[in-house]
């Protein structure tokens, strides 16, 4: 299996770069359309564990779009092969003095393209040895 092929890297790191300005802006049409449109497609949240696409779609059409900014660190995309992928990222919020938060997702090729088939967001204190 061939690691982080150049094509499939920048085709995952356009996708993650579309999600996070989406996130960002709150554009729940393309959040939607990232995740993959199946029962067994996961996101664990910072207060709640959705399963499948339905749950998904319902945590976004009823979060608040306020204080959705943030930036971003340590961001690592990992490609394995033509189709699969993982991205990691840490990111910061202003609202989260002395917090970090952790997000995680598996990126599957479909026929319709890369969708995320699994998330996971949580927030820790942030350590004092790895500060931003």
């Amino acid at each position: 299996m061939q690691v982080d092929l150049p094509d499939v890297l920048a085709e995952v790191t356009a996708q993650f770069e579309r999600y996070e300005k989406a996130l960002v802006s709150n554009d729940v049409a393309v959040l939607d359309e990232l995740f993959r449109n199946d029962p067994r497609t996961l996101r664990y949240g910072g207060g709640e564990n959705l399963y499948g696409y339905k749950e998904i779609m319902a945590f976004r059409a009823g979060r608040s779009p306020i204080g959705l900014g943030r930036r971003t660190d340590r961001t690592l995309i990992t490609t394995y092969g033509r189709d699969m992928a993982v991205a990691s990222t840490l990111f910061y919020r202003d609202t989260m003095v002395g917090k970090v938060g952790r997000q995680m997702q598996t990126w599957v090729r479909f026929p319709e393209g890369w969708k995320i088939v699994a998330a996971h967001v949580s927030v820790i204190d942030e350590p004092r040895d790895q500060k931003a």
